[in-house]
């Protein structure tokens, strides 16, 4: 497995000059998604959980339903590092018919209008988190981000990875995976769950360190997820299609205070 920080010599220049100093860095490196030998697609990620990564991404872009619909994920031997991993899908799935080249909903230069994307996503979607009636405490969802944050260790020595947490309704975190991209840190959570048999994810909130995209709502969603918290922004296609969906929407849970951007009735008075 690759290394998750490295160490480089850099000039730290304050109110007392410039000395050269050590820092920490998070490594990013590309990963290659093989389906049968061929290529499918890259993504630049923080080795570590790659195999939850792929899970949460197939599952993401319709390839998988369930975890028996792999048959089997192993590091490429005829490469030298471990930045190239082939899935051998279970005979009676098919894989896609397009190839790496192909215009997923997920990126945000897809070219495709919100509407669109909602309908495509709404299509796609296996649970109807509308139904869920989990009740949300203000009070646990305002610890989320201290827990969150106290779990990150890569964060602590680098800051500069985004991290998700999957917590219960309790606030009990369930498990955290940390990236460079914040899409991948979700994809491998969701690919834990996947492969646990947890789906669908009832009863639970997603976490994210950053801000909350449409591409982070659709894949809360597609895993049954009723509420989806971050500490930054949302965009206004994430709120649509979180109060399209009947998900609860938080942006900028921080301190004592949040915004609810959609599904405002979940959350105890």
């Amino acid at each position: 497995m690759g290394r998750v920080t490295v160490r480089r010599r850099i000039a730290h220049i304050d109110e007392r000059g410039r000395r050269a100093m050590p820092d920490t860095l998070v490594v990013e490196e590309p990963l290659e998604i093989r389906l049968g030998g061929r290529p499918l697609s890259v993504t630049m990620r923080t080795p570590g959980n790659d195999f939850d990564l792929i899970t949460g991404f197939l599952y993401a872009e319709g390839v998988i339903r369930a975890p028996d619909d792999v048959a089997a994920m192993r590091y490429c031997a005829d490469t030298d590092t471990f930045n190239v991993v082939d899935v051998t899908l279970a005979a009676e799935v098919r894989p896609p018919e397009v190839s790496v080249e192909r215009s997923f909903y997920t990126t945000s230069a897809c070219g495709v209008c919100g509407k669109t994307s909602i309908d495509a996503i709404r299509q796609r979607a296996s649970y109807d988190v509308r139904s869920d009636a989990t009740v949300l405490d203000p009070e646990v969802l305002t610890a989320l981000p201290d827990t969150l944050r106290r779990a990150q260790r890569v964060f602590e020595r680098t800051g500069g990875l985004h991290a998700a947490g999957l917590f219960d309704a309790n606030g009990a975190l369930l498990t955290l995976r940390e990236d460079v991209g914040r899409h991948n840190a979700v994809d491998k959570v969701i690919g834990w769950a996947l492969k646990d048999g947890r789906l669908p994810l009832t009863g639970h909130v997603l976490l994210v360190s950053g801000r909350a995209s449409f591409e982070l709502t659709q894949k809360a969603l597609l895993a049954g997820i009723p509420a989806l918290a971050a500490v930054s922004a949302p965009s206004s296609l994430a709120a649509e299609l979180a109060e399209e969906a009947g998900m609860t929407l938080i942006g900028f849970l921080r301190g004592r205070s949040m915004n609810v951007y959609a599904g405002a009735d979940r959350i105890k008075d």
